[in-house]
């Protein structure tokens, strides 16, 4: 059933807005005779029994799955874009005598099931399980000439223009002409874009900073000092070397330091010492003893 209805202000949730990644650009993909599929559809390790597994990323789901998988498959190997988190090496440092980590892309895959990785090593699997994440997709936001198309667009997974991860300054009109100077109230606003993190804190966080702006109660900077701070953080982007995907990455540096800004612009002060360093103690866990963290 469709229902119009017109509305004033809408925000965005990532939810069912994100659809699977796969690793597509592996020359050959998609004539390599094995099985592939997501993480997302990932159940059980008994179906992998007894079977060379390639799992390609190592975030938490790829973290995760090799593990579990590792109990009963033949041999899992893992594929990532960069060094193997946690001083873990190519070896069996991962605890399990069956599981790699190799810090080198696939670059190809061959009909006979080989896939060869950039240093020239191959490997002949039976699954490739793509652990890549998701890809923000925002169908409403219509036509190259529809007014949202025009304001914000994802672009290799960066969702923007966006002021903080939130508020589209495009879409910033008055919330009311007759105050001065004016107070912004976009039409649009985006919640829960930001990754690695400690999600539905920020996600709470950033509800409660929307919840405010839209009420009058928070104000918003210029349209113009919006753009010159996204525009900046752009630029610092580049000038790391951090790939556009990465806009919404909140696990590049200080880890609390998107979340008490949020809390500071909703009066709501910074987070507690405690909370924080149970969020460190939780890491350290992870790292010394990632099969067993949740257990301890």
């Amino acid at each position: 059933m469709r229902c119009d209805e017109k509305f004033f202000r809408m925000s965005a949730t990532r939810g069912k807005q994100m659809d699977r990644f796969e690793d597509h650009h592996i020359t050959g993909v998609h004539c390599w005779p094995g099985k592939q599929m997501h993480s997302h559809s990932y159940r059980v390790p008994d179906p992998f029994r007894g079977q060379v597994v390639m799992v390609i990323g190592y975030q938490p789901s790829g973290m995760d799955i090799s593990r579990d998988i590792a109990g009963v498959a033949k041999e899992v190997h893992v594929a990532m874009r960069s060094e193997p988190p946690y001083q873990m090496h190519t070896t069996t440092a991962t605890g399990h005598a069956n599981l790699w980590l190799h810090s080198c892309t696939i670059e190809r895959a061959e009909e006979d099931g080989s896939l060869v990785f950039q240093d020239g090593s191959k490997i002949k699997a039976d699954v490739v399980l793509h652990c890549t994440g998701y890809k923000y997709n925002f169908p409403f936001l219509g036509d190259s000439d529809d007014e949202l198309a025009g304001a914000i667009s994802v672009d290799d997974n960066r969702v923007g223009p966006l002021y903080k991860h939130v508020f589209p300054p495009m879409l910033a009109p008055p919330l009311n002409k007759h105050v001065s100077p004016p107070m912004l109230a976009p039409h649009v606003s985006f919640i829960g874009l930001p990754f690695r993190t400690i999600p539905f804190l920020v996600f709470q966080l950033q509800s409660k900073w929307v919840a405010g702006v839209l009420s009058g109660r928070l104000e918003l900077p210029s349209q113009e000092a919006m753009m010159r701070d996204v525009d900046a953080f752009y630029s610092d982007m580049e000038a790391r070397g951090c790939a556009k995907r990465r806009t919404h990455d909140l696990g590049q540096g200080n880890p609390f330091e998107y979340e008490d800004w949020v809390a500071e612009q909703c009066g709501l002060g910074r987070m507690e010492g405690w909370r924080k360093g149970m969020f460190v103690a939780t890491c350290k866990n992870l790292a010394d003893r990632p099969d067993s963290y949740r257990d301890e």
